[in-house]
This record gives structure tokens, sequence and C-alpha cells, in this order.
């Protein structure tokens, strides 16, 4: 394999950081590497709010679960999905026609967007020796994080990352088999469902090391969990007072 495959087959989310700054430089590398990655039509429909400010990132974690992580990385990136920007910047094009920014096709584009650029830079970052990890609790108290960020109609928290020199080097959390998720000329189902079951196998060893046997769920009983918890259901009316998914 090569340097870039071997990078990316070590990917590991980092949860501790040395007490040492990101620089402008790095910063602006792993963003500039994020803006090429692919966007549909080349909208670009995304913002990353970089937070650096301690009392900000203390405000921001305890709207995202109080994970530690957050306070003490020296960047935390919150990434936005932004169709503000293209709307203003048709406004002045259209001439007056009617304009469909809120359909639920642009928030698809733009959170697609957002995901693409994210993993850009988490690349671009791992490169340079620094770590992340996603955190999807931004999303726990969304309109707060909002208005902590002041972000205008048309702009929403998607995720945040954490940036920084990491001090761990966690174990490579195994992922589905293969032919779980690679299907050709059409999905098969009988397989995927093999192929789980082998992964449970896989991921309840993997838990009992991570955690001294402390642990030892299957992939299946994690699943299970998450979906009969109800999570987050104040998304969607958010994003429609937002401006977003009104058709």
């Amino acid at each position: 394999m090569n340097d870039t495959i071997n990078l990316l087959m070590n990917h590991r989310s980092i949860r501790k950081y040395k007490n040492e700054p990101v620089t402008d430089e790095q910063l602006n590398t792993i963003i500039a590497a994020a803006q090429m990655a692919s966007s549909s039509s080349n909208v670009q429909a995304y913002s990353v709010i970089a937070v650096t400010d301690p009392g900000l990132k203390n405000e921001l974690a305890s709207r995202a679960g109080n994970q530690a992580y957050i306070q003490e990385c020296p960047v935390f990136l919150v990434w936005c999905a932004d169709l503000y920007r293209l709307r203003e910047a048709a406004a002045s094009e259209a001439a007056g026609e009617e304009t469909y920014e809120d359909t639920t096709e642009n928030y698809t584009v733009a959170t697609i967007d957002v995901a693409l650029a994210a993993q850009n830079a988490a690349i671009a970052a791992e490169s340079l020796g620094l770590g992340i990890v996603y955190i999807g609790g931004i999303r726990n108290q969304i309109a707060e994080v909002a208005e902590l960020l002041g972000l205008p109609e048309l702009v929403s928290p998607v995720f945040g990352m954490c940036l920084g020199v990491p001090d761990q080097e966690p174990l490579l959390r195994p992922r589905l088999p293969l032919p779980a998720v690679l299907h050709k000329n059409g999905y098969d189902h009988e397989e995927t469902m093999v192929q789980v079951k082998e992964y449970d196998k896989t991921l309840s060893s993997y838990m009992q090391e991570r955690s001294s046997g402390k642990q030892t769920a299957t992939w299946s009983e994690m699943m299970a969990k998450r979906l009969t918890q109800p999570a987050r259901l104040q998304l969607k009316p958010f994003l429609e007072d937002k401006g977003f998914m009104k058709r």
C-alpha cells in the first residue's frame, strides 16, 4: 500500500491532546485542503467556524454532552451547512425569479458538501501529525449552538471536530467486513447479514480488549440500543425555522 492508503487505514479518533497549539499555517493548510473536496455543481455549500476561545469552547462543550476533549483541544471546528452564501450570491443575478434554496435537495447537497470537505480536512490534519475526532453532540442543543456562533438563516451546524496534537494512540476500531458494504450489481441482503454476524463477534472481542473485559456488546446490540431511543427530535423543526427543507 502507498502512503496515502496507509494513512487512511490507520485513522483513529483522538480524544486526548497535548498542550500544544495548532499553528495558523497548519489550520489554513487543512482548510485549504478541505476546500478542494468534490462539491456538487461547485456550490461549496458549507462554512467552518474555528473556535479557539476557551470560554466559547466551554460553552460549546456544555451543549454537546460535556465532552472534555472539546475544551482540551486547541482548535474546535464547527462544520456548517451554508446555503445563506448561495442565496445571497444568487440574489443579484436571479432578476426577481423564485429561488429554491429551501428545498430538501439543497439541504442534502449542503450536508454532503460539509462531510466531503471535513473528511478532506481530517486526512490533511493526520498527514501533518495532528489528530481529530468528530463530534455529533454539537446537534444536542443545536439552536443554542447556532446562537452562540451567530449563525444566520440558512446556516446550520452539522458536526464538530476536535483538532490537535495527539496524546494517545488508541486501538484501531474494526470496521464491518468488506462484503457487508461492497455489493456488486445489486444489494445482497443475505450476505450482508452473514457478515454482520461475523462482525458482531469481532467487535465484541474488540470491546472486551478496549475495556479490560468490562464491555462485551456486539455491533447489533449497540445498533438496537441506538434505534430504540429517540434522538434529537428537535432537529427537523430547527432546520425548518432556519429556512431549510421547507419543500
